[in-house]
C-alpha cells in the first residue's frame, strides 16, 4: 500500500530522485500484472460460487443430504473457495470475503436448506466481484443466432442439439452432461455465470474450458443462446425491460423473489434474446480497447500465442466494423489507427519486451479515443449513415464491375455471344454463392473476422492471377490476324468460355462477402433512424455502378478492335496489381502475414500501402507483366520475320 507523506517528508536527493523514476515503470508492471491475475483468480472464485449457489439445493432437503456424493463436491468446492480468496491479493474486502467464506462452508457443513445457501453464494459473488472490479456484463450486446451455430460446432456432441445432455458423446459419462433444459438449475445460473462455464470449464467434469476456442464475445453468444433452452422466447415483450447488465448479472431465481413469478417469463426471454440496442462505434472500439488489454494480459503472462490471438481478434471484431465510417470523416485518423494497431500486433509477433509492447498499445489505445471522439458514441448521423452506405457498394464494386464491363465489351465487340452468356452466369452464381455464404456463416457455421478476411485475401490473389492471365491474353491477341485465329481454334470449343465465367465468378464473389457484413455491421450501428439513409446511399452506389457499366459498353463499341484490347489489357493487369494488394492486406489483418511498414506513399483504391510484404506482392505482379509481355513482344517479332 502507498499514501501520500508530507511536503517536507518528499524532499528527496537527486539519486533518490533517480532510482525513483527507475523503479516507477517496474511498480506500475508489477501492479498491472497484479490486477490481471488478480481478476482472472476472483473470476474463478466466482465460478465455484455459482457452481455452489446452482447444484447445492437439490442436494439437502429438511437438513437430511439427498445426494450423498453431490452433496461431497459440494464440501470440497466451498473448501477450494475459501483457499482461494485467502490467496487474492491483498484488499480493503478480503478480510470480509474470507469470513463469508468460511460462513458458507459453515453453512453447507449445517446442511442448511439450498434457498439459503444459494442466497449466501450470491450475496458473496456480489461483493467479491465488486471489491476485484470484475466485470459481469458484455461490452457487446450477445447474439443468439451467432450463438446458435457456436453451440453446434462445440456444445451439440455432449449436450445434445436440443440441450438435453443427449449428445452422442456424452453417453457414459460420469456425471452426465448437464441437461440444459432444466429450469429449476437454469433458473439459478445467471447469464455471466454460463459465460463463466465457458470459459473456465467445470472441474471433476468432461466439460472443458473453451478459452482457446471461442474468444468473449463468442462465449457471451452461446451463453445467450443456452438460455433459450428454458424460456419461451414470446414472453419477451413483457410490461418491463431490463437493461444488458442486469441481464447478465441477474438469475430468473432472484427476479421470482424480488419481482414474482410474473416477471420471471420475461427475464428468461430477454435474457435469451437480448434487446438489440444500437451497436454504435463507441461499443466497437470499446470491445477492441478491452480484448487489447487482455492480450497484453496474457504476453506478460508468457502466452504469446493467446496475446496474438486476441489483438487480432480485437481488430477484427471492433475496429474494423467502423473502419469504413471513420473513413469517410478522416481518412488520416482511420490510417493512423490501423497502423498503430498493426504496429502492437507485430510486437507480439516479434517477441518484444514488454515494455515496448505496452508502449505500442499505449500509443494505440491513444489513437482508439481519437476515433471514438470522431465517431462519437450514440451512433452514426444520417448523412454519415448515407455516406458510408454509398461508399462501402461503391468502394467494394468499383474493381467487380471494371472488370465484368471489360469482358462483356470485349466478347461483345467479337461477336461471342455465347461466352457472353457464360460470363453472365459465372457473375450469376456469385451472387448466390455469396449470399448463401453469408447465410451459411450467420446461421449455420460460425465465420469470424480471421476467415472472413482469410477468405477474401485468397479470393484477391487467385482473381489477380485470372486478372493478369486475361490481360496478357488480351494483348496477345490486339491483332486481326491473332483474334480471328483464336476465334477459330479455342474460344468457339468452350475452354476460353470457362476462364471468362469463371473470372467473372470470382471477380464479383471476392466483394460480394464483404460488402453483405459490412452492410450489416452498418445497419446495427446507423439504428432503426438510420435505416433509409444506408439503403439510400446503397441505392445511389449501385445506379453509379450500373452506369459506369453502360458507359463501359457504349465507349468501346466505337473504338477500332486492336485499340480497344489494348485498353482493355491494360486495365486488366493494373486491376492485376491492385488485387495483389488488396489480397496481401487482408491476409495481414487476418494475422496469417505479419507486417513490415516502410516509407512509400499509399493509396488504398489501387491496393497500395506502405508495407514490404504489400508492396513486394505488387512488384511481383509488375515483374510478371514485364516478363510476359517481353515474351509477347518477341514471340510477334519472330512470326513477323517468318
Amino acid at each position: 500500500m502507498f499514501s501520500f507523506a508530507s511536503p517536507s517528508r518528499l524532499a528527496m536527493n537527486p539519486r533518490s530522485r533517480l532510482l525513483a523514476w527507475l523503479l516507477w515503470p517496474v511498480l506500475a508492471l508489477c501492479s498491472t500484472t497484479v490486477l490481471a491475475e488478480s481478476s482472472a483468480d476472483a473470476a474463478k472464485a466466482l465460478h465455484l460460487l455459482d457452481y455452489i449457489g446452482a447444484d447445492y439445493p437439490p442436494t439437502v432437503r429438511d437438513g437430511k443430504v439427498v445426494d450423498p456424493a453431490e452433496y461431497r463436491e459440494q464440501q470440497e468446492s466451498s473448501a477450494a473457495l475459501a483457499e482461494l480468496v485467502k490467496s487474492l491479493p491483498a484488499n480493503a474486502e478480503q478480510a470480509g470475503l474470507q469470513q463469508g467464506a468460511q460462513a458458507l462452508s459453515s453453512a453447507i457443513d449445517q446442511r442448511q436448506d439450498g434457498a439459503s445457501v444459494g442466497r449466501l453464494a450470491r450475496q458473496l459473488g456480489a461483493r467479491l466481484a465488486v471489491a476485484y472490479e470484475v466485470s459481469q456484463a458484455p461490452i457487446i450486446t450477445p447474439d443468439p443466432a451467432r450463438g446458435a451455430s457456436l453451440y453446434v460446432q462445440n456444445c451439440a456432441i455432449c449436450h445434445g442439439d436440443t440441450g438435453a445432455g443427449d449428445g452422442p458423446a456424452g453417453v457414459g459419462l460420469e456425471p452426465a452432461p448437464a441437461d440444459l433444459r432444466n429450469a429449476q438449475r437454469m433458473d439459478q445460473l445467471s447469464l455471466y455465470d454460463l459465460y463463466n462455464t465457458l470459459g473456465l470449464g467445470m472441474d471433476g467434469t468432461e466439460m472443458p474450458a473453451f478459452t482457446d476456442q471461442l474468444d468473449e464475445r463468442q462465449r457471451w453468444d452461446v451463453a445467450a443462446y443456452i438460455a433459450s433452452f428454458t424460456a419461451n422466447l414470446q414472453a419477451s415483450k413483457g410490461d418491463k425491460t431490463w437493461n444488458i447488465a442486469d441481464l447478465a448479472r441477474q438469475t430468473p431465481a432472484e427476479i421470482g423473489a424480488s419481482e414474482g413469478a410474473a416477471a420471471v417469463e420475461a427475464f428468461r426471454a430477454q435474457r435469451a434474446q437480448p434487446p438489440q440496442v444500437k451497436r454504435g462505434p463507441a461499443q466497437l472500439l470499446e470491445y477492441t480497447s478491452t480484448t487489447l488489454d487482455k492480450s497484453l494480459a496474457a504476453y506478460r503472462a508468457g502466452d504469446h500465442d493467446q496475446a496474438y490471438d486476441l489483438s487480432v481478434a480485437a481488430y477484427l471484431e471492433g475496429f474494423e466494423l467502423v473502419e469504413s465510417s471513420l473513413d469517410n470523416i478522416d481518412t488520416q485518423a482511420r490510417k493512423d489507427t490501423e497502423k498503430s494497431l498493426m504496429a502492437y500486433r507485430q510486437s507480439l509477433q516479434d517477441g518484444l519486451p514488454v515494455a515496448q509492447a505496452e508502449q505500442r498499445l499505449t500509443e494505440a489505445k491513444a489513437k482508439l479515443d481519437q476515433a471514438a471522439k470522431l465517431l462519437g458514441s450514440d451512433g452514426l448521423s444520417w448523412s454519415l449513415s448515407y455516406i458510408s452506405g454509398l461508399l462501402i457498394l461503391l468502394r467494394e464494386g468499383l474493381e467487380a464491375i471494371l472488370v465484368l464491363a471489360a469482358i462483356l465489351a470485349f466478347l461483345r465487340n467479337t461477336g461471342q455471344q455465347s461466352a457472353v452468356r457464360s460470363v453472365n452466369i459465372g457473375w450469376g452464381l456469385a451472387l448466390v454463392a455469396g449470399f448463401a455464404t453469408w447465410a451459411l456463416a450467420a446461421y449455420v457455421i460460425d465465420v469470424g473476422g480471421a476467415q472472413r478476411e482469410l477468405l477474401e485475401g485468397c479470393t484477391a490473389l487467385f482473381a489477380a492471377v485470372m486478372v493478369l492471365w486475361l490481360g496478357v491474353w488480351m494483348h496477345d491477341r490486339r491483332h486481326a490476324a491473332a483474334w480471328q485465329d483464336y476465334i477459330k481454334t479455342s474460344l468457339v470449343s468452350g475452354g476460353g468460355r470457362f476462364g471468362f465465367a469463371v473470372l467473372a465468378f470470382f471477380s464479383v464473389y471476392r466483394e460480394l462477402f464483404e460488402v453483405i457484413l459490412f452492410y450489416e455491421t452498418l445497419w446495427l450501428q446507423a439504428g432503426p433512424a438510420g435505416h433509409q439513409a444506408v439503403l439510400a446511399g446503397g441505392a445511389t452506389a449501385l445506379v453509379l455502378l450500373v452506369g459506369l457499366a453502360w458507359v463501359i459498353l457504349r465507349g468501346s463499341a466505337k473504338l477500332p478492335l486492336s485499340l480497344f484490347f489494348s485498353i482493355n489489357a491494360a486495365l486488366l493487369c493494373a486491376l492485376s496489381v491492385v488485387f495483389a494488394g488488396h489480397g496481401v492486406k487482408a491476409l495481414q489483418e487476418a494475422g496469417v502475414l505479419g507486417t513490415r511498414p516502410v516509407s512509400f506513399f499509399e493509396f488504398d483504391w489501387l491496393g497500395i500501402h506502405a508495407d514490404a510484404y504489400s508492396l513486394g506482392a505488387q512488384a511481383v505482379a509488375l515483374l510478371a507483366i514485364v516478363v510476359l509481355y517481353s515474351r509477347s513482344r518477341l514471340a510477334e517479332k519472330r512470326r513477323a520475320a517468318v
